[in-house]
């Protein structure tokens, strides 16, 4: 196993990234790896099911979310951005801030839509605001109708109307994540009607993105990183229905990290929970829940690449992404998929 950080390191093309999603959601490719001997080979998205067999689960993270994006002004008129990730109070909320250094505690920002923040403090990298409404509008009804969809900085560009639907999984449910769980974003609802249809069980859990999924791994040793708590929730009857499911031989496959660090938090606990995790999965983790995951391709030197190196191993992982940009697959976000069975 390898910890030091460059051995995540990769070369990617500008044009590997994808900027938008596919015309079709399961028109994606798919990649699958083989972790146990490295072979790979190449489908589309829609063809997932062939993979499957009646008895697995397939685990999905219903988190929907929301346009967190808020864009506003100071009395000075400075132009500020806050990037809205959770509540520290009845009415303070802590949050990424574009143009932090411009802020000093007490001052004030329009919004927009008569929300007004006054900042309070500075937290390490985010800012906390207290956050001032009228009495006749909720914070969520707000965000709806004011906020942008937090596209990844590495997209590029603005967030656009069918985005609204696009970087969202057709299964969320749950508010609260900043980003979305990408690897969810290429499921249709016929195709989990087909994946249903062919005895496979399709289970429910939740954890909410933060940005800390996606903060840079600074560390040279990569055992020094620090995950971010995130909010995540798993039932005792899903973590006692997985159970059953290996132990009656079925596969349970996980469709994105997210799920990987919910489910494998639970066995650390001892069942099901509902609380932050902070579990940084890297090579020489012992899963002991999952068989499988559906995941996309991630950034260099990313603690979710660690995450999908620990689960297939590193060479096996840095040789598939190599074989995917030199075949052409999306990377990032809005990109294409890889299956690990």
């Amino acid at each position: 196993m390898s910890n030091k950080l460059s051995d995540y390191r990769f070369d990617l093309p500008k044009e590997s990234i994808a900027l938008y999603p596919a015309d079709r959601r399961d028109d994606s490719r798919l990649m699958m790896l083989n972790r146990h001997t490295g072979e790979i080979s190449h489908c589309r998205f829609r063809e997932l099911p062939r993979f499957l067999s009646q008895g697995d689960a397939l685990v999905i993270n219903n988190t929907r979310v929301i346009p967190a994006r808020m864009q506003g002004r100071t009395e000075k008129g400075a132009d500020i951005e806050f990037l809205f990730v959770e509540w520290t109070g009845p009415f303070s909320a802590k949050g990424m801030v574009k143009g932090l250094r411009k802020l000093k505690p007490g001052m004030e920002v329009d919004f927009g839509g008569g929300l007004i923040g006054v900042f309070i403090e500075r937290e390490v990298d985010f800012g906390v605001f207290r956050l001032i409404l009228p009495d006749d509008i909720e914070f969520d009804d707000w965000l709806e109708r004011n906020g942008r969809i937090p596209l990844p900085p590495y997209i590029g560009r603005e967030d656009e109307e069918t985005d609204r639907q696009r970087y969202q999984t057709v299964f969320a449910e749950q508010n609260g994540s900043c980003a979305a769980p990408t690897a969810g974003l290429h499921f249709t609802e016929n195709l989990l009607d087909e994946i249903r249809s062919a005895g496979v069980d399709i289970l429910k859990v939740c954890l909410h993105v933060g940005p800390g999924t996606f903060r840079p791994v600074t560390e040279s040793d990569i055992r020094r990183h620090e995950m971010d708590g995130e909010q995540a929730e798993v039932s005792d009857e899903v973590f006692e229905k997985l159970i059953e499911t290996r132990e009656r031989g079925g596969k349970v496959i996980a469709v994105g990290s997210t799920v990987v660090r919910a489910l494998e938090t639970a066995v650390v606990k001892g069942g099901g929970f509902a609380d932050k995790t902070s579990l940084f999965i890297r090579p020489g983790f012992r899963f002991l829940m999952m068989d499988g995951m559906v995941t996309n391709f991630h950034l260099p030197e990313s603690s979710l690449l660690m995450l999908v190196s620990a689960f297939a191993g590193r060479e096996n992982v840095m040789q598939a992404y190599g074989e995917a940009v030199k075949k052409g697959y999306r990377f990032y976000s809005y990109g294409d998929a890889m299956l690990i069975l």
